[in-house]
């Protein structure tokens, strides 16, 4: 079972702490009590996302044997316009920098974390089209 604790500092800025006992900040807009000078709920997902589905595919390569000299991911999202504005549609964008990389094992690793392994991909799949693309980036 998970267990998080969250804690209001003020207004609608708040501290949230999980099981690991690590400090993650979070606040609303100014227009709501907040002062903005955090990432949102809603932003956190997203970053939850990326993390879930960066770990899976630099695991799987790592067993593929495949180096890289860089990975990186882009994601964008829309969020329905009535409430709850839950995201609709996700595009993840992962960029893999090397030298001769190989494609089919990078999108096979891609496939694997999207449709199988990321829990966080799974969830976010009820409410949201979540697409993903490979970027290769050649260095010498």
């Amino acid at each position: 079972m998970s267990e998080v604790k969250i804690h209001q500092l003020k207004g609608a800025t708040f501290a949230a702490r999980g099981a690991s006992n690590h400090w993650v900040m979070m606040d609303g807009k100014e227009q709501v009590g907040g002062a903005g000078a955090a990432s949102s709920p809603m932003e956190l997902i997203l970053f939850g996302l990326g993390g879930c589905t960066a770990i899976d595919v630099e695991v799987m390569l790592k067993k593929m044997r495949i180096p890289l000299d860089n990975f990186e991911m882009d994601i964008q999202a829309e969020r329905a316009e009535e409430h709850p504005k839950v995201y609709t549609k996700i595009n993840m964008t992962y960029h893999f920098y090397g030298k001769d990389l190989p494609k089919k094992k990078l999108e096979k690793a891609v496939s694997l974390s999207k449709n199988t392994y990321c829990s966080a991909s799974a969830m976010l799949e009820k409410t949201a089209k979540i697409t993903a693309s490979i970027e290769l980036h050649e260095t010498k």
